[in-house]
């Protein structure tokens, strides 16, 4: 059967199925599921991870709510994409070109482009590091194994993508495929978090209230820090307001991994390569609603789980009892430390002149700080993902913990890298007019991929920050103005025709989308009004960039649909 043929007959199921009752409609959406776990692969990658495991060290389990607050709102907006989409049968950068702006057109493709190339760095490095140090732990310190682990990731992805351009079977085998991975992301942190409670190590109780918003916690420490912070006596001040930096970054980090600007470039071009269209609207929502928000509470609050009861508000992984650093923990505890003191002692620094002196006596002072000063540095030291494996191999028995939790970790970025190739080559194909053409779309794909493979000679040192900060500053500024895109797109008449939303309907989109719209927005503005590239203040770039779009579509959109009226 062509697949023209299998989408028509999809259609008049469909047709069918969504008039009967929510039993048999959910049944059937189960087996019909597919973009939904395409989102919760890029979802579930190296952001999510790092970002769960820094709230679990700093916070504890007190922001339980954050990352599946996110994904609700982020979900929320996926839903409307999927309805304009799906009602319209038309390809989004087009849609937004005729309807909003060409301008932000462009701004949403480019912006998810450059997303899609950055972040597959960290996903090749985060393989390569789950392969070395925790499933085949004899690659350590090889200089070769990342080259040629990244080269296996690199062709496995290929294939898995080459299988997605080929018909509608190989997007079946390719969704397929991911809900393996994503299903091994799952399972690998729910068994680490079922062997933790079995042995104990758990307080259900603390954990449960975590899920209750405290929105205190967004500048507050938690309170096991917050007894250390006091301990330090005339100090508490200094490192109540580094952890108070240290907060604001992780949340804002663990609240825009959960949905990033190129998965609102993927979702509707996904929908329309599988041929769904208006009778998929139901489906499309039950979809994200399971497929995506599901696997990724689970994952991520493991992670925090698991992370907070071995790390939060605790040293022993980093310090000696007698105050000493634990060999091999030094680089990371001086760079806590090091910050601290110099703000603490800035006019004993400030008194010695020459940048070698300056850096002896920074170390000095370091090395003379009391023993709280030095616990409360070593609470704030960011754990790795292989720090957690190896604290859980201790429960887990000996290397169980590790390759537990080293699959999980390595089935995260593989499934992520393919995703992250899968949208560039959409985005290659939308930019070039050329939205069909499958070899095209091949090419773009290979393009994040065979830069990831590159990752230890480009994500590395300053070059790190140097492609990770305006990437970031375009996704945060760029992620709230796609938000609005679709908000406005929901509400014209003139694009979606008859299937406007109208009535209690269209209160409901509109007020859902005001407010996941508004806390983006809001997001955005707090996470970039301090970002800094060397001098210049990039992150308050980027708020302008932020008004001056809402304008222009603003503008676009009213003398766009007046002249429709």
């Amino acid at each position: 059967m062509s697949d023209s043929a299998i989408n028509e007959q999809e259609t008049a199921e469909l047709a069918e199925i969504n008039k009967q009752g929510l039993g048999k409609r959910l049944g059937y959406y189960t087996k019909k599921s597919g973009p939904g776990w395409l989102q919760a692969a890029i979802t579930l990658g190296g952001g999510s991870l790092a970002s769960a495991l820094f709230l679990g060290v700093l916070l504890g389990y007190n922001m339980m709510w954050l990352q599946p607050l996110a994904m609700i709102l982020g979900v929320i907006m996926l839903s409307a994409i999927s309805y304009v989409t799906l009602s319209t049968g038309e390809r989004p950068f087009g849609s937004i070109a005729r309807n909003v702006s060409p301008i932000l057109a462009w701004a949403w493709l480019i912006a998810a482009m450059m997303a899609n190339i950055v972040w597959c760095l960290p996903q090749f490095a985060l393989a390569s590091g789950a392969v070395q140090q925790n499933l085949i732990p004899s690659l350590d310190g090889n200089t070769a194994a990342p080259w040629i682990i990244g080269a296996v990731v690199l062709v496995l992805a290929a294939i898995v993508v080459k299988a997605y351009d080929s018909n509608s079977k190989g997007v079946k085998l390719f969704e397929m495929i991911l809900k393996i991975l994503v299903g091994i992301v799952v399972v690998s942190f729910f068994v680490v978090v079922f062997k933790l409670s079995t042995s104990g190590a758990l307080d259900w109780g603390k954990i449960l209230k975590g899920f209750v918003p405290n929105l205190s916690f967004l500048k507050d420490p938690a309170p096991e820090v917050a007894a250390a912070v006091q301990a330090t006596g005339d100090h508490s001040s200094t490192w109540s307001s580094m952890i108070g930096g240290l907060q604001k970054d992780k949340i804002i980090a663990a609240f825009g991994t959960a949905v990033g600007i190129n998965m609102t470039f993927l979702l509707p071009y996904s929908m329309l390569r599988k041929g769904w269209g208006r009778e998929h609207r139901g489906l499309a929502r039950f979809d994200l609603s399971t497929c995506l928000i599901i696997p990724f509470m689970i994952a991520t609050g493991c992670i925090v789980i698991a992370a907070a009861s071995q790390f939060h508000a605790k040293s022993a992984d980093i310090l000696n009892e007698d105050g000493t650093v634990i060999a091999g923990k030094e680089a990371s505890f001086n760079g806590v430390a090091d910050k601290f003191v110099k703000v603490q002692y800035a006019d004993a620094i400030a008194a010695v002149s020459g940048d070698d002196a300056k850096a002896a006596k920074v170390a000095e002072l370091r090395d003379k700080l009391p023993l709280a000063d030095k616990k409360v540095a070593a609470m704030m030291v960011d754990r790795k993902d292989r720090d957690l494996a190896k604290s859980l191999s201790t429960l887990a028995g000996e290397n169980v913990g590790k390759l537990i939790f080293g699959i999980g970790v390595l089935g995260m970025a593989i499934s992520t890298i393919i995703i992250l190739m899968l949208i560039n080559g959409f985005c290659l194909c939308e930019a070039l007019g050329q939205p069909n053409n499958k070899k095209l779309h091949f090419l773009g794909s290979l393009i994040p991929g065979i830069l990831g493979v590159c990752f230890p000679l480009v994500w590395t040192g300053e070059s790190k920050a140097a492609l990770a900060i305006p990437t970031s500053v375009i996704g945060s500024s760029l992620l709230p103005i796609a938000y609005f895109i679709f908000f406005l797109m929901m509400n014209s008449k003139r694009l979606l025709g008859d299937a406007a939303p109208t009535g209690g309907s269209r209160l409901i989109w509109n007020v859902l989308m005001i407010i996941a719209t508004g806390l983006a927005t809001l997001g955005s503005i707090w996470a970039l009004k301090d970002k800094m590239w060397g001098s210049f203040p990039v992150g308050k770039l980027g708020i302008g960039v932020i008004l001056l779009l809402f304008v222009i579509g603003i503008v676009g959109f009213m003398s766009r649909n007046r002249r429709a009226a």
